[in-house]
């Protein structure tokens, strides 16, 4: 028998409802997988209430909404906080669909690293092997791109320096791959090929145009038929460059520079910004059987998965692979997925090492550092369980989100 248990945010909002018979949809790891299971093992009972109280804070803190979703082995456990849309008062809910930013980006590697598997692609030759001329220096390799480490600088930091003049100025336009590629190589690169990790969006769109010039399909098709099909993603869609977000979802709340200027409504926009960089929808219970079937193997050959866990420092308490991010928390627990940051959402998506136990969170709002860094805080919750005040540190604050990670945010823009 499995159960969920249900965090409701009401008033009364500590009482744990207990549902049973409620389908788990977490994906079992494949057999040979049991290496890992001495870590879920040591993974602590999880915080259920203290995700609640962090969704709760980014709600004060600017966000009209938060939610989450607990994946741990045949227990659900999901908490629901504000409104998914303001102008109706509609409550926000774990049913609802949101875009998803850079989690996009762990779907576009994970593409890739089937055509290795495939014998399609090799890791360390040249992005211009298969996309010949596209970069200027032909040192810069498939890995350098999927672990950030090319160079190539991030077109967003121009992009969006100003936040909603920026976005409005993209919101409906449709952007090439070669458009967005061309942005970056009018800039200065940031590093030598395989030098120091430097975050850019460049990176995954070049990913993209390696996925439609091996395959010979748009990026679409191929998320659709190697991922969302086969894990059954009710939730997930590729829609670009449609603007809606189709079926029952939040909307999304752009905070504007200026501090107490009313939120935007950025919810319809293409997103051809982003593209294979951050273009995705999906929602908490699709990311939670996304992780956990990749982390349990089930998506690439354990060789690959291996190549995604090859880490480069990428800040404080975080290190990068290929499309994916581990995250070191203070319990000395490490998790692994994705944060993402798209106008009006913030989205964190990570897993435990086997994908056993997995937690994605969302709140309706971006360009909010205050909120960026609270959010952390669901998964010390999630992952570390109840905090050892004599063990615990303090989480590291975040210097920047996923878009323009160049320009600084503020901590205090509410």
């Amino acid at each position: 028998m499995v159960s969920a248990t249900v965090v409701r945010g009401t008033a009364a909002a500590a009482a744990l409802v207990s549902l049973l018979a409620v389908p788990a949809h977490a994906a079992a790891p494949e057999p040979g997988t049991t290496p890992a299971d001495a870590s879920a093992r040591a993974l602590a009972e999880p915080d259920v209430a203290g995700v609640w109280n962090v969704l709760t804070k980014v709600r004060r803190q600017g966000a009209p909404g938060a939610m989450a979703r607990l994946d741990d082995r045949d227990t659900i456990r999901w908490a629901a906080v504000g409104v998914a849309d303001r102008r109706s008062g509609r409550a926000i809910s774990n049913a609802d669909r949101f875009r998803i930013g850079s989690v996009t980006k762990v779907f576009s590697a994970v593409v890739l690293l089937q055509l290795v598997d495939e014998k399609k692609l090799k890791l360390d030759a040249p992005v211009n092997r298969y996309l010949p001329g596209l970069l200027p220096d032909d040192r810069i390799t498939v890995r350098h791109v999927l672990s950030h480490r090319s160079g190539l600088h991030d077109y967003t930091n121009e992009m969006f320096a100003r936040t909603v003049p920026g976005f409005e100025a993209v919101r409906t336009k449709v952007f090439t791959y070669r458009q967005l590629v061309n942005r970056s190589l009018s800039k200065p690169r940031t590093t030598a090929p395989g030098g120091a990790y430097s975050y850019s969006n460049t990176n995954f769109v070049v990913a993209g145009m390696l996925i439609e010039k091996l395959t010979g399909h748009s990026v679409r098709t191929e998320y659709k038929n190697r991922i969302i099909d086969p894990l059954r993603l009710r939730d997930t869609f590729y829609v670009h460059p449609g603007t809606k977000i189709p079926g029952r979802h939040t909307r999304g709340y752009l905070t504007p520079d200026a501090a107490g200027a009313a939120l935007v409504d950025s919810t319809e926009q293409t997103v051809s910004w982003a593209r294979s960089a951050g273009a995705m929808i999906s929602s908490t219970r699709d990311l939670n059987t996304f992780l956990s079937a990749l982390l349990g193997g089930r998506l690439t050959s354990r060789a690959q998965l291996a190549q995604m866990q090859r880490w480069v420092p990428a800040g404080t308490s975080q290190a990068y692979g290929l499309g994916l991010r581990r995250r070191d928390l203070s319990c000395g627990i490490s998790v692994y997925g994705h944060t993402g940051a798209v106008q009006g959402y913030y989205t964190y998506a990570f897993a435990s090492k086997d994908g056993r136990r997995s937690l994605a969170a969302v709140a309706n709002t971006s360009n909010n550092g205050t909120v960026l860094n609270s959010m952390l805080g669901t998964l010390e919750s999630a992952f570390c369980g109840k905090p050892a005040k004599t063990q615990r540190r303090s989480a590291p604050v975040e210097r920047h989100e996923d878009v323009a990670p160049g320009v600084p945010l503020g901590v205090n823009q509410n």
